[in-house]
């Protein structure tokens, strides 16, 4: 096992996730925890950062890179955007350090949209795509990377040409929990309806503008025919991110198809509905493409 080299940290607005890494990558500790932006903001970013740096038996001085929500403009140190058609090599660049630690702690910016038409801004998902992509990436690329806020990207030749906010899982947690379709939903098991997910994606790909009558559907379907809650469940999932992918796809494809960078059940649904509508996929681990675009901004930062 190496020497710890340097401390990767993925801050989101809930999550956090810390890495102990050697020279050449390896991961010689981690820590999870839901101590995110909302929660640190309270506890303190320093305070918390400190408590997992001990866990892991950080040495004094080892250097910090952070991305996510602790550069947000209420996190703990704002780290600005880098404006679009944005190199993905300029990150690296323009990381802001934390003053008045006792270590070199840098945040790496965000990534922004400032179109009137279109404004847009991303935070944590540019660091994703570094991994993904890589600094000096040649070919044309669109990258679709599933969350709470999803973001489709087009890059082109390192570059973020541009890209687009979908709230795609933020609505499925209010339509499921705040809504009419909380009661179709009541009770849902973690059994999955595939062939309820496709045909509700393919449904709202095909017909876009009829999205809000076909979530009504799912109520309405249930009281008529009948159907279990995570067939119901299945379905609002199925055409919200069907709608996502209406959107998304509108424009020209690689022919290479979609970069999906995501992880876990997100990975398995968007797989499923790009499959569905018979778009090609390469598919990449998004913690795996944080950690690496960590350790690239590491790099060119420390040279380690």
């Amino acid at each position: 096992m190496g020497q710890a080299a340097y401390v990767a940290v993925d801050w989101g607005t809930s999550s956090f996730r810390l890495w102990l890494v050697d020279r050449t990558g390896n991961v010689l500790g981690e820590r999870r925890s839901h101590e995110g932006m909302m929660a640190a903001g309270k506890l303190g970013f320093a305070t918390v950062l400190q408590s997992h740096l001990e866990a892991v038996s950080a040495a004094p001085g080892l250097p910090v890179v952070v991305c996510g929500m602790a550069g947000a403009r209420q996190g703990w140190v704002e780290a600005g955007y880098v404006d679009t058609p944005a190199r993905l090599a300029s990150i690296l660049k323009h990381a802001v350090p934390v003053p008045g630690q006792d270590r070199d702690i840098r945040i790496l910016p965000g990534i922004a949209q400032r179109d009137p038409r279109a404004p847009d801004v991303m935070r944590g998902e540019e660091t994703q795509l570094l991994g993904a992509l890589g600094a000096d990436a040649a070919d044309d690329a669109v990258v679709c990377m599933p969350g709470t806020h999803s973001k489709w990207v087009r890059a082109n030749g390192g570059i973020v040409e541009r890209f687009a906010t979908f709230m795609t899982g933020e609505l499925f947690d209010v339509i499921s929990r705040e809504t009419i379709l909380s009661h179709a939903v009541t009770g849902a098991d973690q059994a999955e309806d595939i062939d309820a997910f496709k045909s509700a994606v393919i449904a709202a790909f095909e017909t876009p503008a009829f999205a809000a009558n076909l979530l009504f559907q799912v109520r309405s379907g249930q009281l008529l025919y009948g159907g279990t809650p995570a067939s119901a469940r299945e379905k609002i999932s199925g055409t919200l991110i069907g709608l996502e992918l209406a959107a998304g796809l509108a424009g020209d494809v690689p022919s290479t198809g979609i970069t999906l960078v995501a992880s876990g059940r997100l990975q398995m649904l968007y797989q499923l509905a790009f499959d569905t509508v018979s778009v090609p996929v390469r598919s990449i681990g998004a913690e795996d493409a944080v950690r690496r675009g960590l350790s690239m901004a590491a790099e060119s930062i420390w040279n380690v």
